[in-house]
């Protein structure tokens, strides 16, 4: 398994934007498909977006479609989701997952590595 640590959450207003990052330890990087989840109070955990192990192939939720790119850089281990035109619905804690395997998914449960969180909040 590898380790992972997301940074770059914050408060924005809506129309904003953020990045966030995940950093990920080890040497096998690239065999590991990730994917961002998030969880606002109250309710479940929800998939946003997955990469493929080498890049070349992303998948996201439609509410997040057109305003958020996911992207990855296996030189240096980590995982990039770029978020634009922010809304307050866009409210909650971000969580970045990896998956052994190359293949995309947006099942939590078949994604082994969870960071931490990092909280994201779009005022209105």
């Amino acid at each position: 398994q590898v380790q992972l640590v997301e940074s770059g959450g914050g408060l924005v207003q809506a129309g904003g934007s953020l990045r966030l990052s995940c950093a990920a330890s080890g040497r096998t990087f690239s065999i590991y498909a990730m994917g961002w989840f998030r969880q606002a109070p109250g309710k479940e955990r929800e998939f946003v977006t997955a990469i493929d192990g080498r890049g070349g192939t992303t998948y996201y939720t439609d509410s997040v479609k057109g305003r958020f790119t996911i992207s990855r850089d296996n030189v240096k281990n980590t995982v990039y989701l770029q978020m634009n035109s922010l809304k307050p619905e866009d409210t909650a804690v971000y969580y970045c997952a990896a998956r052994r395997g190359v293949a995309l998914s947006a099942v939590a449960t078949e994604f082994g590595s969870w960071g931490q969180g990092t909280q994201v909040t779009v005022s209105s």
